[in-house]
């Protein structure tokens, strides 16, 4: 009992000193972390800020297929510049080629029924070239001569429908021909393969993709589509300054030109690479230019952007911001 009644005590007193360090360690300060790179400083008195993602000058374009089917082969890869029309990858094409053959064999037996239907029309023309012009019917009888006119007009109606059967077939040729045609895919524009997200032997789909079959550009110059909140796109001035700063290097930045506005407000965009990922702010978007080889940036990376506003008295701002909300004070 006497050693249980000096244990209780030790205990409670040495909970208590690790309760007070634990207490005192919970106090100090935890120095803030310090950012790897430091954030871009806007050049201008009075701006706005925006984020910006850069883009090819002919915008991103994703590259379909209009007829789904096994890729048979590709012929791009990244990086590879490539001119319009040019072949970026092919569909199985075996099926249609066998139809193919097929309709080029109807076509040839809708040709030999035409030349067999004007050589009929010709002999019921001579046969009714004898009887046409005879008076004498002891000769020919009136009988005889309907016939052999009827005959001529029923093989000439023939020779039109041999003709309008070419013309079907031509048209079914060409509509295979087509197809074939639609199985090779070809670059739209020229430009730049920025990514190629197919292999041989695998299914290509038809319609809007989450990840685009081949997405190519034109990279000669390269665009910037900044977001400007629309509480501040009052203040935006299409003929002010606007410099892009890198992100993770605020020292690399270059000056921009403006190329157009886009006059619809439309729900920010979370860049997460997700289509449907909105936010509740709405934004005005901008379209600047800058030279490729003014910075060390590649399509799809982000960019801190200033524009340069007119200082505004701070009457009007402020009742610039009363009416962005409604009013209400």
């Amino acid at each position: 009992m006497v050693f249980k009644n000096k244990i209780l005590p030790a205990v409670a007193a040495l909970g208590l000193v690790i309760a007070i360090a634990v207490a005192v360690q919970s106090q100090k300060e935890t120095p803030p972390a310090r950012p790897v790179a430091q954030p871009a400083q806007a050049p201008f008195k009075s701006y706005i800020g925006g984020a910006g993602i850069v883009e090819a000058r002919t915008e991103n374009i994703c590259v379909g297929t209009s007829l789904p089917g096994i890729v048979k082969k590709i012929f791009v890869k990244v990086g590879d510049k490539v001119k319009a029309g040019a072949p970026l990858f092919q569909i199985d094409d075996r099926e249609l080629r066998a139809d193919l053959l097929v309709k080029q064999a109807n076509l040839v037996k809708a040709r030999a029924a035409v030349a067999e239907a004007q050589a009929s029309l010709k002999d019921y023309q001579a046969q009714y070239a004898l009887v046409r012009d005879a008076t004498d019917h002891r000769a020919v009888s009136v009988d005889d001569v309907q016939k052999r006119r009827y005959a001529e007009e029923l093989a000439r109606a023939k020779l039109a429908s041999a003709r309008a059967a070419v013309q079907a077939a031509e048209a079914d040729l060409k509509a295979t021909q087509t197809s074939l045609e639609r199985l090779m895919v070809r670059a739209p524009i020229d430009g730049e393969v920025l990514q190629v997200n197919l292999r041989p032997g695998e299914y290509a789909q038809t319609g809007v993709l989450s990840t685009p079959l081949i997405r190519l550009g034109d990279l000669d110059q390269l665009h910037i589509r900044v977001d400007i909140d629309e509480n501040d796109a009052w203040r935006f001035k299409p003929e002010t300054r606007a410099i892009a700063f890198l992100r993770g290097n605020r020292d690399l930045k270059a000056e921009l030109g403006f190329v157009r506005t886009e006059p619809y407000i439309t729900p920010k965009t979370s860049l997460t690479g997700s289509s449907t990922e909105r936010v509740d702010t709405r934004v005005l978007q901008v379209i600047y230019s800058f030279d490729r080889n003014a910075l060390p940036v590649y399509v799809g990376q982000q960019m801190d952007v200033f524009i340069e506003t007119p200082e505004v008295p701070v009457s009007l701002a402020a009742g610039a911001a009363v009416a962005g909300n409604g009013g209400k004070k």
